[in-house]
């Protein structure tokens, strides 16, 4: 199953519904922050992303320095962003919500 880059009009509906996550520089990925407490926090909300990637089939790029996690998205499939990467960047809000 191919798996359709988003033009650059969904892309832009795609930064417009998720107002905390950044266009990466490639414009092919989008990029967010989170900070907590901790790393013992930072490390539970990975644990927890995993398990969504996991059941999603769609896995994130990212670091972790002590409590801050940051989390890029793209679909190496399709070349740039796709509607995986909606999806996950929504599962992944509503964690910290």
């Amino acid at each position: 199953m191919e798996i359709e880059r988003l033009t650059d009009a969904a892309r832009d509906n795609l930064l417009a519904d998720l107002p905390r996550w950044r266009l990466g520089a490639d414009g092919a990925s989008i990029h967010r922050q989170f900070r907590f407490t901790d790393f013992s926090q930072a490390f539970a909300f990975i644990t927890r992303v995993a398990l969504l990637a996991e059941q999603q089939n769609h896995h994130p790029e990212w670091s972790n320095v002590y409590n801050r996690v940051d989390i890029n998205l793209t679909t190496h499939d399709a070349g740039g962003l796709s509607e995986r990467d909606r999806v996950l960047a929504h599962s992944i809000d509503r964690l910290v919500a």
